[in-house]
């Protein structure tokens, strides 16, 4: 009989292989496009993101940290979702002003303007 450890590993290695088929369809779909017009980020499955470029300080700070998007986005990297803890602490109240961070979007709106 299974013991209950084997069947979590049997469930995270099935998991970790349909995300793996899934980062391969995403290639696929990536490479089948022209080059000029290959995004190297989206959806695949119709629901799944992706994101293969290369990781910015900015996309982290965009998938970890914003109080304003949803709980769960794309992944910085490669094939899922990752936690928003912004929106967490925001859904909670905690650390997190709205108003502070308004006016924080704006002032990194003005400061990317052209001048």
């Amino acid at each position: 009989m299974e013991q209950p450890q084997d069947r979590s590993t049997s469930l995270r290695d099935l998991w970790k292989l349909v995300l793996a088929v899934l980062g391969v369809v995403a290639i696929m779909k990536e490479l089948r496009k022209p080059k000029d017009e290959r995004e190297w980020h989206g959806h695949v499955a119709g629901f799944v993101p992706y994101e293969l470029r290369f990781p910015t300080p900015q996309r982290f700070k965009d998938t970890y940290w914003s109080p304003g998007g949803p709980l769960f986005g794309s992944k910085v990297f490669g094939v899922g979702w990752a936690p928003n803890f912004g929106a967490v602490a925001a859904l909670f109240g905690i650390g997190y002003d709205e108003e502070e961070h308004e006016a924080a979007e704006e002032a990194a709106a003005e400061a990317e303007e052209p001048a």
